[in-house]
């Protein structure tokens, strides 16, 4: 399961809006890709399709959609939104990580 702040779920009704996107029927698709400073890098985009073997989850009324593999990495996951002064933007809060990169983008098991 992946969880969604209430800052994050704010940020994303309304990037989603901006992207021609219905927070109420369509997704956010979380997953995991190689890369990144620290091995593994987050990947957070809308989609209106789920696919076969995606994992659906909702929370804080938000639909996510995670692919198969991805889902091993990000249990227990935590989505925030950081609008401050350090401008961070979306933060994966992930239990599975045990080492982040500076910029919080990337991670390593």
């Amino acid at each position: 399961m992946i969880k969604v702040s209430e800052s994050a779920k704010k940020k994303i009704a309304e990037l989603m809006a901006d992207d021609g996107f219905n927070v109420t029927q369509d997704f956010v698709r979380v997953g995991v890709k190689s890369g990144g400073c620290s091995g593994l890098s987050y990947d957070l985009r809308f989609d209106k399709n789920k696919e076969q073997e995606d994992k659906v989850f909702e929370d804080n009324a938000v639909k996510i959609i995670v692919d198969k593999k991805s889902f091993l990495y990000l249990i227990g996951t935590v989505l925030e939104y950081s609008g401050g002064l350090n401008g961070k933007g979306f933060v994966f809060n992930n239990p599975n990580a045990q080492r982040t990169c500076g910029c919080g983008e990337s991670f390593s098991l």
